[in-house]
């Protein structure tokens, strides 16, 4: 997989985990599930197949500074800065862009900097999996298996199989569903047939541009003109400010008729909420999960996740608590 690059999306407003999470210091760059920020465990879970520079990014001006901070080794022409948030379509297209111009035949897997994964060589099969998928000109997702009816994640229909893949089941896409409510999602969980978007994507360059110029022609034709001015900031600043949002998901991989899946059971979450860490952390024997130094009297299935001081709790039940 010589060819094989990874692009790691590293913007966010940083307020679904507040107030750890800021603007200036979104999730990925907290030490929220161990002593390595959510990006540095994404890079390292990359490092055995995929090698540094071969890992991109793509962050707004204010999260340049702070991707180099976590991980100065990180080439610096391998941080590609969106001058304004514009969706991940638009993220997508201007990271292959940049690739384009290092490697026409390059194959793009689109990862983020914030999701959870307890199963990392699962993940790099996967990942193997998915590269050979995207070698078929298909535009290739990996897809979690549902363990509950969640209604915070968008779900993925799979329809017929395809040829598998490195010992993984390959399904063409049917539909995507948006965020259900709770009986839909109920529905889907017990059909069997649906896995959760977990917005993790892999293809050929080639196959995504000439996506971008069926599905998305407006930006497409912007997207020419901005990859012959990417080393002009104050230009590209103005061409981007012109680029109408929009996801990959609605863009492209909603309407795409070459959409593939991966199934995959690795143990994945995008830590959507304080609740959900909760969750994903070993509790003790009162149901509480700690992080940081405390005291806790008579505290049940409680959070609490300290930042550099003592927090002490007494008689408190299902509360959450985060020092900053």
């Amino acid at each position: 997989m010589d060819n094989l690059y990874a692009v790691i999306l590293a913007g966010g407003s940083g307020t679904r985990l507040w107030p750890r999470s800021r603007t200036n210091r979104p999730k990925q760059f907290l030490d929220l599930m161990a002593d390595e920020t959510m990006i540095q465990q994404t890079v390292r879970r990359l490092l055995p197949i995929i090698p540094l520079e071969r890992i991109c990014f793509v962050v707004g001006d204010q999260h340049a500074t702070e991707i180099q901070r976590e991980l100065p080794s990180v080439p610096s022409d391998n941080i590609f800065m969106e001058p304004e948030a514009r969706g991940t379509g638009p993220s997508v297209g201007l990271a292959a862009a940049y690739l384009q111009q290092r490697n026409p035949d390059a194959v793009m897997c689109s990862l983020h900097a914030d999701h959870f994964i307890a199963d990392e060589e699962g993940f790099r099969n996967a990942l193997r999996s998915s590269y050979e998928v995207a070698q078929r000109g298909l535009l290739v997702t990996m897809g979690a298996t549902p363990t509950y009816p969640e209604t915070g994640y968008g779900y993925i229909e799979c329809g017929e199989p395809l040829a598998p893949a490195v010992g993984h089941h390959v399904y063409r896409i049917n539909r995507f569903v948006e965020k259900p409510a709770l009986p839909a999602a109920e529905q889907m969980l017990a059909s069997g047939g649906y896995l959760w978007n977990t917005g993790m994507f892999t293809w050929r360059l080639d196959t995504i541009m000439t996506a971008f110029a069926h599905w998305m022609p407006e930006f497409h034709g912007q997207l020419e003109t901005i990859t012959r001015n990417l080393d002009d900031r104050d230009l590209l600043a103005l061409l981007w400010s012109q680029v109408a949002s929009q996801t990959i998901d609605r863009g492209i991989m909603e309407r795409a008729d070459n959409g593939a899946v991966v199934p995959i059971d690795i143990g994945w979450s995008d830590i959507g909420s304080w609740a959900t860490l909760h969750d994903l952390l070993v509790a003790d024997e009162f149901g509480n999960v700690v992080k940081g130094d405390h005291l806790a009297i008579d505290t049940h299935k409680s959070f609490i996740h300290a930042n550099g001081k003592l927090i002490a709790i007494i008689g408190v039940r299902d509360i959450i608590v985060v020092e900053t």
